[in-house]
């Protein structure tokens, strides 16, 4: 008969290794689901973008990791402005948007179809916490086309993010890509102080008494 003590020691072993392999198995949930071959064009190669190569195969992908309260993530660089290398206006709400603004665009799988369209997300990295505004998606679907800036899709797993976030951060611009983690804020715990500056920004008030009174 098999001492107890070995025996909880077995059932503790198959219970972490279980744990484990479906963490895993979550992590892996996301899979490749299709190729796009690449089109050259004219790419704007601001912020070290990537530009598509004429027969090259990039992934696709129609989702992303899961969401947690610390979801790992890729921090890009993007410029939301005309002319800059984030191709067309910005696919929550058909414009562009100043640099200067604390905006992201998500992977298609994290954009949801919209969903997160201007809601503020939590991005930790570097020892720093700050709050941005999704604005549009980075498409992990599409890519290689005038629409695109002749940029491959994104990674499923990317927080396409302008240089004002990037500053927050304490994140150097020369590095391009960064580690971090985020998380859908809570409009309720978001400063008032920092949703007016947002507001200054996009000159929709003058000062921020004036916020603060609405």
């Amino acid at each position: 008969m098999t001492p107890l003590p070995l025996l909880l020691a077995l059932m503790v072993t198959v219970l972490i290794t279980t744990a484990n392999s479906q963490r895993l198995l979550s992590d892996d949930d996301c899979q490749v689901s299709g190729y796009l071959r690449g089109t050259a064009g004219h790419c704007n190669r601001g912020f070290d973008s990537e530009c598509c190569e004429a027969g090259q195969s990039y992934p696709q992908y129609h989702c992303s990791p899961q969401v947690t309260g610390s979801t790992r993530a890729t921090l890009t660089l993007n410029s939301f402005e005309e002319g800059g290398d984030g191709g067309a206006q910005s696919a929550c709400d058909g414009r562009y948007h100043s640099n200067k603004e604390m905006i992201v665009a998500l992977s298609t799988g994290w954009y949801d179809g919209g969903s997160r369209c201007h809601k503020n997300i939590s991005i930790s990295a570097n020892g720093r916490s700050v709050v941005a505004e999704v604005v549009d998606e980075c498409d992990s679907v599409n890519g290689c086309d005038s629409t695109h800036d002749f940029q491959p899709p994104c990674d499923n797993n990317i927080v396409n993010a302008s240089p004002a976030v990037w500053d927050a951060l304490g994140l150097s611009q020369d590095l391009g890509v960064n580690p971090i983690t985020w998380s859908d804020e809570n409009p309720s715990s978001v400063p008032a102080s920092y949703i007016c500056v947002n507001l200054i920004i996009k000159s929709q008030i003058n000062n921020i008494r004036q916020c603060l009174e609405m």
